[in-house]
């Protein structure tokens, strides 16, 4: 049942993205704004099959591994709008912090970067996936299967809330009202992947914004006039964007930095799984720092 669920909202999905992305490029032609270029579009569907095929690869050996928690679970919710309701907020709230986790430790940023690479904000970014992500994002949802979500359902709405998750990629949709105050919107994203020093690491949710107002990573977005137009991307960006520098480029900067020499072992582990932009002589900042370092210029 839950499989067919899930082809259900593949085929439903897939016209409403083609739907989307073809209005996207006819509105801002018609407004003189080139919001998609041809290569960054192709790397953004190339990084989708990498991440939709270690996924397909993976996802019976982590369907057994959930299984087994579920057939081991400690909860059981026998009211089905009680049980999807809790899954929905459950399953947000940790993809808030496997989505925190990934920008504040390098290691696994390392396999994040590749969604902000881009330099465009469009539908078809929400498409630009962290490549190996499907190769741990499981590990998450083991204590969902343990209190008594059926592994199959958890992907249903992981699925689901995807689906949100790239609609609000997208410059053309403004401030969406009482929306702003709880979910996700476009609004909110766009600070997501800006790379000015107040909106780094902000706005982590995928569904509901609640999350980040309540821990702290909560940025509206401003007014130009009010602080800087927005630049997406990286704070360094990529000189290089063949195919297989996008997936691999911040491991080689790991492997660069940690082969130093005169590093203590301590240096060596914070340059793996220290915040992104840690160094051992300031030669490069973290996103606090930045942030710090903007504040005092102002």
């Amino acid at each position: 049942m839950n499989s067919l669920k899930e082809q259900i909202l593949l085929l439903a999905s897939t016209p409403l993205y083609i739907l989307i992305i073809g209005g996207e490029i006819l509105l801002g032609n018609y407004q003189h704004r080139k919001l998609y270029t041809l290569k960054d579009s192709l790397n953004n569907l190339y990084l989708m099959l990498i991440n939709s095929g270690l996924d397909l690869f993976s996802r019976a050996s982590y369907l057994i591994l959930l299984q087994f928690f579920y057939i081991h679970n400690i909860l059981s919710i026998h009211n089905a709008v009680a049980y999807w309701i809790l899954l929905l907020i459950s399953e947000d709230f940790i993809y808030y912090w496997l989505h925190r986790f990934d920008h504040e430790i390098r290691f696994f940023w390392a396999v994040h970067v590749t969604h902000h690479s881009s330099e465009k904000m469009n539908f078809t970014v929400g498409f630009r996936s962290s490549a190996f992500q499907p190769l741990y994002r499981f590990i998450y949802f083991i204590p969902l299967a343990w209190t008594g979500f059926r592994p199959i359902d958890i992907l249903f709405v992981y699925s689901a809330t995807q689906i949100w998750g790239i609609l609000v990629h997208t410059e053309l949709v403004g401030k969406m009202g009482i929306l702003e105050y709880f979910m996700v919107t476009p609004s909110h994203h766009r600070v997501h992947h800006a790379s000015n020093p107040k909106y780094l690491d902000k706005n982590m949710g995928m569904f509901l914004i609640v999350w980040d107002k309540l821990f702290g990573t909560y940025q509206p977005e401003l007014p130009d006039f009010q602080y800087q137009p927005k630049k997406y991307g990286l704070t360094k960006n990529l000189e290089k964007r063949d195919a297989i520098h996008i997936v691999f480029h911040e491991w080689i900067n790991i492997f660069r930095d940690i082969c130093k020499e005169d590093l203590t072992w301590k240096q060596r582990w914070n340059y793996i799984f220290g915040p992104p932009g840690w160094s051992h002589d300031g030669s490069s900042l973290t996103s606090k720092q930045i942030r710090e370092k903007e504040d005092l210029i102002i």
